[in-house]
């Protein structure tokens, strides 16, 4: 029925009967030679994209046979989409990718590209080469980067093409490997080179292709700043880098990609609403208003449709022509002469001017949206028809045959050759196992080396105490921090910073206002004249694209330190921490990772300015991603140690650390009384970092009196106000013991325990709201462990927090927690 023509029985027939009824051509063309007059392919480079295109056709028929009979997991496929084959073959291997969920012929053409001497199965390590934490890429092709790089890919598929008419089995043996990664995400077999039966995704550290588990644009604003740092790193030397006796100089093995590498993401025409693709091409044009190089192509592959939801005509070719600073090419990607021509020529552009573009191709999509999607309830068997009509397997099929490379039979046994080879070794991954338990599930997610971290904490000290003294004197205008005199929480930050940059030559600072202003409360003022605007920069107003620099920047090798102004401007931004940073070791086994510290100006008690925006409490969406490292500094003596020890995890573990900063903290003073300068702290010389050194998932315990009485758990303003409430219930014969968390995630859960079992009476602290407050988290904890003392909570008012003294009313106080002791003590 011409309903249902997109049904995986009906594509299958249909492309069929198209072959069958192809005329051969007068004699037989040269496959050697170009496929037609003049065209940039020669038919033995076509006949291998149609080989790629046909297996990435069969495994989407594969992943519906696998799912009729619950054994398969996934079934968003690519056809209708394998015109982006031809991308592929007009790019170098080397090139990184970020691929959406129809990318299945460009995985198997990179495949190729590759060769099978990295393949997985080859007897090569998945894990040894790591983008972000080691070079993976292939050396760097030596044709110079001011030309376009139309052979690097097609002399590749050449090499592995068999003539048409002979051994149909040999069609399929090069992508072989491709189709087995390609299965095995299907399947969730464990054994997937990626993802490892987490989820399928398109990914490969040996192909340079970055594993993105969400395909409606979360992606793109990290492309955006892979291709920022790719410059950026390329430049290092000529651009502000420190050099000097005790500083460690960066080489090319920590890039994982060539210097002239482009960067590419792929993505549908739907996604061009987005707000996360909003911001990409934003800021990417943005840059390159401003001068800055940013070599980006973008791909919107264009089938009309976002699930069921219809394009507008002509609206997403006027949105993409109309950004600025990005050239627009365009394709029709059922032609795949016309598509490697164009995507040849962006990709040549974009690699001679390291300027963003955009290749609009123009796809259909056949077989529906994924295998439970009726289009048949939304699009009109006529709307169908035409789609499958320009089908582009069988577009390039046509081609072969009338330009006679092939005959339509002799594409047609590639064609089944190469579905009975999927099924078998779908039928083989059947067999593989599967993730068995929680703890392979997260073994992957954010591993923690607390003795590497240390090391690297005490290596740091050595360098900076030792050979790299002098410099470090330097960068300091001759008074290094330690001879300062007492500090406050901005400026033992400040001064961290500082050491940071020295140690940790990829290090870079950035953020809104951070450079020429040193950030709206001065804690990075100074660093940009120290260390260059190529370490220290501002960037535009939108977090999304600043989380987006840094994850690009630390997938490139880089250490981001990025900063958002304010806690509740986080929030818009968000899901670039959930979906992107927190699940990239996760997805890929830890082969790519993205390092990151992320500064955050955040919780609330500013006097005399601000309101919600400026006071936001709200931490509970960090503490529910995965694997985020969440570090609340509220002493300037532990705020360097800290910092020090989130820069030392990203650099070892490749952690992604939230370092949130209590704004009324930055330049407190005095604890008890007005004077006392009792909040102030000396800053470490560095023949003390080591004994200073703060893991993560450790608390600081404070005894006041005897401290066998009470035990308040907190953090942040907490741990000033609860500090006073303690010096006040000691005058009472109380003696406390003030736990400061000083990391939300992981909570110091044994230091918890050991604290509250000590005194059998426990009293929470917990600025942020009562409901989905750090509270809850720290009650669960005791319960979990069998906690069987009194415990009581002290919260902030589940409210925004609002102007000026109305926020008393919502906030914790130190009466409150004096009042809340006594009560608990009363019991």
């Amino acid at each position: 029925m011409l309903s249902d023509v997109t049904t995986p029985q009906d594509l299958d027939d249909r492309f069929r009967e198209t072959l069958a009824a192809l005329p051969a051509a007068d004699g037989r063309r040269d496959p050697a030679g170009p496929v037609t007059d003049g065209a940039p392919l020669t038919g033995a480079q076509l006949l291998s994209l149609f080989d790629a295109q046909v297996t990435s056709r069969q495994l989407d028929l594969a992943g519906r046979w696998l799912r009729s009979f619950g054994e398969g997991f996934y079934t968003i496929g690519s056809a209708g989409h394998e015109g982006n084959a031809a991308v592929a073959a007009a790019l170098r291997p080397t090139d990184p990718a970020l691929l959406h969920y129809r990318s299945g012929a460009f995985y198997c053409v990179r495949a190729v590209q590759v060769g099978a001497d990295t393949a997985p199965g080859s007897g090569a390590d998945p894990g040894s080469t790591a983008p972000g934490s080691a070079a993976a890429a292939r050396p760097a092709s030596p044709e110079s980067s001011e030309e376009p790089a139309t052979s690097a890919g097609p002399e590749l598929l050449e090499a592995d093409s068999e003539s048409a008419g002979t051994r149909p089995d040999g069609a399929f043996a090069a992508y072989a490997e491709a189709a087995r990664d390609v299965l095995r995400g299907m399947v969730a077999s464990s054994e997937e080179p990626i993802a490892g039966g987490r989820h399928k995704v398109f990914g490969r550290a040996d192909l340079a292709i970055v594993p993105t588990t969400s395909t409606i644009a979360s992606h793109l604003p990290r492309a955006v700043g892979m291709g920022l740092a790719v410059e950026r790193l390329r430049r290092l030397d000529s651009s502000g880098r420190r050099t000097g006796p005790g500083v460690r100089a960066s080489g090319a093995a920590h890039v994982p990609w060539p210097p002239d590498a482009i960067v590419v993401c792929s993505f549908g025409d739907a996604s061009v609403n987005h707000a996360s693709a909003t911001a990409a091409f934003n800021t990417a044009g943005w840059y390159d208003h401003a001068g800055l190089r940013i070599p980006v192509l973008f791909v919107c592959e264009d089938n009309g449709l976002g699930i069921s939801v219809r394009s507008p005509q002509g609206w997403v070719e006027a949105t993409l022509r109309s950004k600025p600073g990005i050239r627009y090419f365009a394709a029709d990607g059922a032609d795949p002469v016309q598509t490697y021509e164009v995507a040849a020529e962006a990709a040549a552009w974009v690699r001679r001017h390291r300027r963003p573009a955009v290749l609009h191709l123009s796809t259909v999509r056949l077989m529906g949206h994924a295998g439970a999607d009726a289009e048949s309830a939304y699009r009109s068997s006529g709307e169908l028809a035409a789609d499958l009509d320009r089908d582009p397997v069988a577009a390039t099929a046509r081609l072969l045959v009338e330009a006679g490379v092939a005959t339509g039979e002799e594409l047609l046994a590639r064609y089944d050759e190469t579905g009975w080879q999927v099924r078998r070794l779908a039928e083989e991954v059947l067999g593989e196992p599967k993730l068995a338990s929680a703890a392979e599930v997260v073994s992957a997610l954010a591993p923690r080396r607390p003795v590497r971290v240390a090391r690297t904490v005490a290596d740091a000290a050595a360098r900076a105490s030792g050979p790299g003294a002098g410099a470090r004197t330097d960068a300091f205008g001759g008074k290094p921090p330690e001879l300062a005199g007492p500090l406050t929480l901005a400026q033992s930050i400040n001064a961290a910073l500082a050491d940071g940059l020295l140690d940790h030559p990829q290090m870079a600072i950035f953020g809104e206002d951070v450079a020429a202003k040193g950030g709206v409360y001065g804690v990075t003022k100074g660093l940009r004249d120290r260390f260059g605007a190529a370490r220290v920069f501002d960037t535009l107003l939108d977090e999304t694209s600043v989380l987006g620099l840094g994850l690009g920047a630390g997938l490139a090798g880089m250490l981001p330190v990025p900063e958002i102004q304010y806690l509740a401007y986080l929030h818009n931004a968000e899901d670039q921490l959930r979906g992107e940073a927190a699940t990239m070791q996760f997805f890929s086994r830890g082969v790519f990772r993205n390092p990151m510290v992320l500064r955050v100006a955040g919780l609330a008690y500013q006097e005399g300015f601000g309101g919600h925006f400026h006071n936001d409490n709200s931490v509970a969406v960090l503490r529910d991603v995965p694997g985020l490292v969440i570090a609340v500094p509220a002493r300037p003596d532990d705020a360097a140690p800290m910092l020090r020890t989130c820069l030392a995890s990203a650099a070892v573990d490749g952690s992604v650390c939230v370092f949130l900063e209590p704004i009324a903290l930055y330049h407190a003073r005095d604890l008890y009384a007005e004077g006392d300068g009792e909040w102030l702290a000396g800053y470490p010389e560095p023949g003390a970092w080591v004994s200073g050194h703060v893991p993560i998932g450790r608390a600081r315990v404070y005894r006041v009196g005897s401290a066998d009485d009470l035990t308040i758990i907190t953090f942040g303003n907490g741990v000033r106000m609860s500090l006073r409430a303690a010096a006040t219930l000691a005058e009472e014969g109380v003696g406390t013991r003030v736990v400061d968390l000083r990391w939300l995630a992981p909570l110091p859960v044994a230091d918890i325990i050991r604290e509250s079992s000590a005194t059998g009476r426990v009293l929470v602290v917990d600025e942020t709201r009562r409901s989905g407050g750090v509270g809850e988290g720290v009650i669960a904890a005791l319960v979990d462990a069998g906690y069987v003392g009194a415990a009581r909570r002290v919260a902030g008012v589940d409210s925004f927090v609002p102007l000026g003294p109305a926020a008393r009313h919502v906030l914790v106080s130190a009466e409150a927690i004096t009042d809340g002791a006594r009560t608990l003590l009363a019991r």
